[in-house]
């Protein structure tokens, strides 16, 4: 079977640096350092992504530094929010840990007669979580798709409900396995779906959880639980299992397996902007985004737990809006 490589993955790939997939990640030392300017002031709202509320929250702290009489209003129910929010006016950012679907981009589109522009501010892994305790070894997609989906779409030949079905054996054998997961709301939830459900159905039994946290807490108090959320979650409570597509060798959810495309759940985190093309932002918005592709706002991606992005992303999605570094 071919190896999962989704887009995000290939321009990391190309691009990755190699002080960036050191055993501790480190900012990329060709982004700039942020410098404040004159004329920035008013209120911003964000809303989308949960997985991402963590990091926009530190990449509103940081930049309040610099303008403390702004206003930031940070807003984390699922990805799904994003679109409609940023379509009503009512945000102006919308970050979603996946891409805008092709309904929510003609939508937009049907509104303003251009398309929204994603700014890939981030990288995630999606990580499978189990107990501290648990001492499963990797499991494929396959087995994943088998574990929390009723349709069984990647090809596994069983359904699987019990530890021992995956693999482990003495007291684990005859144990049930119990489902974390996210509502439909969630881009994790919709990201899992297309990518290790194999666009299949979630089983009923999925215990869904309000946000990213919930998961990985729902997981740490059962020994014999499984649950998905972004790696910026991760707690010691809990195990990311290794992963592979079938036949393959499992991969660890580690840094430098997410910049080589390896991790077949490594994904960008994107924050949407509404921006006409030929047009200026207003110093606000601009401004913001030129600090979270700073020197400064990848610290905080490494600070949330995610891994910063390359400068020459960084300066490829400034661009993309029309500001210079």
């Amino acid at each position: 079977m071919v190896k999962l490589k989704t887009v995000a993955l290939l321009i990391v790939s190309l691009f990755a640096l190699p002080a960036m997939v050191d055993a501790q990640v480190k900012v990329d030392p060709e982004l700039p350092d942020y410098k404040p300017v004159s004329g920035v002031s008013g209120s911003l709202k964000s809303v989308g992504s949960d997985t991402m509320n963590n990091e926009m929250t530190l990449w509103a702290e940081g930049f309040m530094r610099h303008y403390p009489s702004l206003k930031i209003e940070i807003e984390g129910k699922g990805s799904s929010t994003a679109p409609p929010a940023l379509i009503a006016g009512t945000s102006q950012f919308g970050p979603m840990s996946r891409a805008m679907k092709d309904a929510e981009v003609a939508e937009f589109e049907k509104k303003f007669g251009y398309k929204p522009v994603s700014l890939p501010t981030s990288i995630d892994m999606l990580a499978v979580y189990v107990n501290k305790d648990n001492p499963v070894k990797g499991m494929s997609l396959q087995q994943v798709d088998a574990i929390f989906s009723k349709t069984r779409k990647g090809g596994y030949p069983t359904d699987i409900r019990t530890w021992g079905q995956a693999g482990l054996v003495g007291e684990w054998a005859s144990k049930p396995i119990s489902l974390y997961g996210r509502n439909s709301a969630s881009g994790t939830y919709g990201y899992l779906k297309e990518n290790a459900l194999f666009k299949g159905d979630y089983k009923d039994e999925v215990k869904e959880q309000p946000g990213s946290s919930s998961v990985v807490q729902g997981v740490a108090s059962d020994k014999f639980g499984i649950g998905y959320s972004g790696i910026g979650y991760k707690t010691a409570d809990v195990r990311a299992v290794p992963l592979a597509v079938e036949g393959d060798d499992f991969v660890a959810a580690e840094p430098a397996n997410a910049y080589s495309g390896d991790y077949p759940l490594a994904r960008f985190l994107y924050l949407y902007v509404n921006h006409k093309p030929g047009t200026e932002l207003d110093p606000l918005r601009r401004e913001f985004i030129r600090y979270i592709f700073s020197k400064q706002g990848q610290e905080d991606v490494v600070k949330d737990g995610y891994y910063p992005v390359p400068a020459s992303i960084a300066k490829k999605a400034l661009a993309d809006l029309g500001i210079k570094n």
